[in-house]
């Protein structure tokens, strides 16, 4: 995924609000952009820190700011959480992601219950297949973790995927690890317990776990390798 016009660098003033962050640019000129992360976002809004921003106009848009990145060390971190699903859809369209192999469709945000949604569903000879995408950014040593705050809707969409491969349907859940500086992926047990418990379940009932780590630069982000899962 390459992003449509260049990005612009600055420097993290602070996160606020959950979905609003200043930012210096690089010029002096301080600006309050989109930060489209409900996150916590643990270890990845030090202020001061590099960042590189987005520039958008348009009908509907009250900033045109949006924050994509930022640089821990010496490794850019993708926090923009729309990018994971469609780097996903590349990355089974193009052959990455060979675990999602096999199926002639691709729905997006598709209602399996009255309070849920899950982000694909996959259909074709192969049969249905349901994918829910998470987007990673935390690091826990040398590898990364998943959640960084309490997810009462994670959790929720890990029993969805729990009902429907017991009913035998295929279902997945990838974790587009955002940042390339993890060796390995685990749950983040220390932060949500509950959630780790039900993954623990969805694993023994078939759903597929799939943490791919993500080649993130200025100017592209991209699914690169599957992350070994340490439970």
């Amino acid at each position: 995924m390459r992003f449509p016009t260049p990005l612009v660098p600055g420097r993290l003033v602070k996160r606020y609000q959950r979905f609003f962050a200043d930012v210096r640019l690089t010029g002096g000129r301080l600006v309050t952009a989109h930060c489209p992360n409900s996150g916590s976002m643990l270890g990845c809004k030090e202020p001061g820190s590099p960042v590189y921003l987005s520039h958008q106009t348009g009908r509907g848009r009250k900033l045109p700011w949006t924050w994509e990145m930022v640089r821990i060390g010496r490794t850019w971190v993708g926090v923009n959480t729309l990018w994971p699903n469609r780097l996903v859809v590349e990355a089974i369209e193009d052959g990455t992601l060979g675990e999602l192999q096999g199926y002639a469709g691709i729905r997006r945000e598709v209602r399996v219950s009255p309070r849920s949604r899950l982000d694909l569903l996959l259909e074709g000879g192969s049969g249905r297949c349901w994918v829910e995408v998470k987007s990673v950014t935390l690091r826990a040593g040398a590898l990364a973790a998943f959640p960084d705050a309490l997810t009462e809707r994670g959790t929720r969409h890990l029993r969805e995927l729990i009902r429907l491969a017991r009913r035998g349907q295929g279902a997945a859940l990838v974790f587009v690890v955002q940042r390339g500086d993890c060796a390995a992926f685990r749950p983040a047990y220390e932060i949500d317990p509950e959630y780790c418990r039900w993954l623990h379940r969805a694993l023994d009932a078939g759903v597929e776990i799939l943490p791919y780590r993500a080649r993130v630069t200025p100017r592209e982000i991209t699914l690169t390798r599957r992350l070994e899962l340490v439970l």
